[in-house]
Formats: C-alpha cells, structure tokens, sequence
C-alpha cells in the first residue's frame, strides 16, 4: 500500500462517524473471521454434526417441490453476486456489455432467481410447520437459520424490484461492489457503502449476519463433497440362501462351502 493510499484512507475514515465504521470496516472483517475459524472449528469438534439433518422420511412430497425451487433459485443468486460483486464494471464495458444491458440482464435475472429462491424457501418453511414429525426436528437454531436466511433474500430482492420500480435506480456497482472488493484487498473504503441506498445496506448487514451463523447452522453442508465414494472399495454382498436362482454360476463365481 501506497503512502498516498494510505492518506486517502486516513482522511476518508476521519470524514465518516463512528457508525459507518463499525458497520463497514468492522463488521465485515468479524463476520469473515467468525465464518472461517467457525467452519475450522465445527470441522475438528462436531466432524458428526456436519450434516444437513435430513428430513426426507418423515416427508418428500413438499421437499420435492421445494428443494429443488430452492436450490436452483439460490445458485442463480450466487453466481449473479459473484458477476455483480467481483467483476468490476469496467471489465463488463471493456468487452462491449453497456450498462443498460447489463442492468437489464442483471435485474431480469436477479428478479427470477429471487422469486424462486423466495418461492422454495415458504415452501420449506410451510412444510416445517406444517408437518408434525419435521416440526418436531426443527431446532431453535433452524429456525433462527431461516429467519436470517429469508430475511436476507427478501431485503436483496425489495431493493432490486423497489429500486427499479422508480426512475433512477442506484447504481451499486459504483458503491457496493468496490466496496466488498476493498474488504477483501484490505484497503476498506467504508466511504462507499456509506453512500449507498438504504436498502443495499440493510441487505449488506443481514448478509454479513448470515455469515457469521453460518458455521454454527445446517447450511455447512454447502461445502461438504463425497469425494470419499470415487475412492471406496467394492461393497461385497453374500446372501445366506442355499441357492442363488436356477442360473448356472459362471466358472470362478461358485458358492464357496
């Protein structure tokens, strides 16, 4: 960093209030610290409580629909924030994407992915109500889970459809997304964020919420993968039958006594 950047960054953080602060330059890094040492620590002391505590027996006609709606809704939304938050928008403009096109795509998108993620999760959430054995598996933490999930979605898509329904919609790849990219350069310009619309800050915060539960919730199933089943032995079978069928076993595969 150079001495240059680091006025700029002395005088913008003596311009802003202690609020904008600690909203902005704080919380975000507990939020990251408590979502990467939380999975640290759930992996090494509850490797058995890594899991999504699957509810499909006690019902799966709901879950069919739901989960589904859900997921797909929720990668939809990943990736949009991934485009949106990552790639800056002179990227986008170098390689003939206008903003109009751009804002265009991104909101289209962004509205049916929402709608679908929203959609999958009241079914989820109507399901868990509603059924009495999953009901009964629901726990405290589950439900704050989806408090903090729906919450989150629900404040993203308002902000998206609100602020396209008036004339002039804020522009978050101006504030927002160089904001999350300083986070993670570790240049923060909380000045940003401070100048987007409510909406996008509100999203910011339950986001940053979300985070920091996240480790001590089910949805740490995202980042479980079976690579162990390419590698796992055969699982051999034998049956106690005296006969196997009227087949006649092929050489080498006989009953052994």
């Amino acid at each position: 960093m150079s001495p240059l950047s680091v006025l700029s960054a002395i005088r913008q953080v003596a311009d802003l209030g202690t609020a904008d602060i600690l909203l902005w330059v704080v919380l975000p890094y507990v939020s990251l610290a408590v979502f990467v040492l939380g999975h640290i620590w759930r992996y090494r002391y509850d490797k058995f409580g890594w899991t999504t505590r699957s509810s499909e027996l006690y019902e799966n006609r709901l879950l069919r629909l739901g989960s589904p709606l859900f997921h797909f809704g929720i990668l939809v939304v990943f990736l949009g924030h991934v485009g949106g938050l990552l790639v800056p928008k002179s990227w986008t403009e170098a390689v003939g994407i206008g903003q109009e096109t751009y804002h265009v795509l991104a909101v289209a998108l962004g509205v049916v992915a929402g709608v679908a993620t929203l959609a999958g999760a009241a079914i989820l959430v109507y399901r868990r109500r509603t059924v009495g054995p999953v009901f009964s598996a629901t726990t405290r933490n589950d439900k704050a889970m989806y408090v903090l999930l729906v919450g989150t979605i629900v404040l993203g898509l308002g902000t998206t459809v609100l602020g396209n329904l008036t004339e002039t919609p804020h522009d978050y790849r101006e504030t927002v997304s160089p904001w999350f990219r300083s986070i993670f350069a570790f240049q923060p310009e909380p000045g940003l964020m401070a100048e987007a619309t409510l909406g996008f800050q509100l999203h910011a915060i339950a986001a940053l919420a979300l985070f920091a539960f996240w480790p001590f919730s089910r949805l740490v199933h995202v980042f479980s993968m079976p690579l162990g089943y390419l590698t796992r032995p055969y699982i051999v079978y034998r049956s106690r039958d005296t006969t196997l069928g009227t087949t006649v076993p092929r050489r080498g595969w006989e009953r052994t006594p």
